[in-house]
């Protein structure tokens, strides 16, 4: 029988990399969304060069489907990339989502808004769980940005390891296991399992998508 046509929303990092693993025996991928920065510099989502996901996405053996935009009209571009994944045949998109209500409500609405079925492989898992069987999948993870009023710019460029949960941090701890209020108390911007930001280098993914660490970038409190 075949499976069903899906598009991963990739930003690169360690949720969507694990939510396409997880996923990739039930169905056939056939693209990846991305959004990028109005210029088409930076990731929207973590800040990443183009030329990283482009050699992911290209390991992969996905069609690319980007936009560029503003936080304000990130809604709008992400409609047409459905509108574009739709006319592909796709019928399902995979989301790296674990925590916050209205992530999921997000994505299910858009993707519903073009005859689309949201999927959320990793949700409500435990993160330290997840932490777990990142590193035992043989998967690489880099640190690529981090909250400069948490964190400061050593953090750059280390590779994710199980000793990174015992460097006076807890990365491992999300909201709902930690004793985080609000985003801003999080040690680090929320994006990942861990609260970090990731150049993942998957078991599929050979040299081309390891890619050197780039000039310190810095913006908006955070490093990159």
């Amino acid at each position: 029988m075949a499976r069903p046509k899906a598009a991963i929303s990739w930003s690169g990092g360690k949720d969507s990399c694990a939510a396409y693993h997880r996923a990739r025996d039930t169905f056939d991928f056939v693209a990846a969304v991305t959004m990028y920065n109005e210029d088409g510099t930076r990731s929207r989502s973590h800040g990443l060069r183009p030329e990283i996901l482009a050699a992911q996405i290209e390991r992969l053996g996905l069609e690319s489907i980007a936009q560029t935009c503003t936080w304000d009209s990130y809604d709008d571009a992400f409609d047409r990339a459905l509108e574009t994944a739709a006319a592909m045949g796709v019928t399902h998109v995979v989301f790296g989502d674990i925590l916050f209500d209205e992530h999921r409500e997000w994505a299910e609405r858009l993707s519903a808004g073009r005859g689309l079925t949201a999927v959320e492989p990793l949700w409500k898992e435990s993160t330290t769980d997840l932490y777990r069987r990142f590193l035992e999948s043989g998967t690489r993870a880099r640190i690529v940005t981090v909250r400069s009023s948490k964190l400061d710019e050593s953090f750059l460029g280390r590779d994710l390891a199980d000793d990174l949960r015992t460097n006076g941090r807890d990365f491992l701890k999300s909201p709902h296991e930690g004793n985080y209020g609000n985003e801003a108390e999080r040690p680090v911007h929320w994006t990942c399992f861990i609260t970090v930001r990731f150049d993942v280098t998957h078991p599929e993914l050979d040299a081309r998508s390891r890619q050197r660490v780039g000039d310190l970038f810095a913006t908006h409190g955070e490093y990159t």
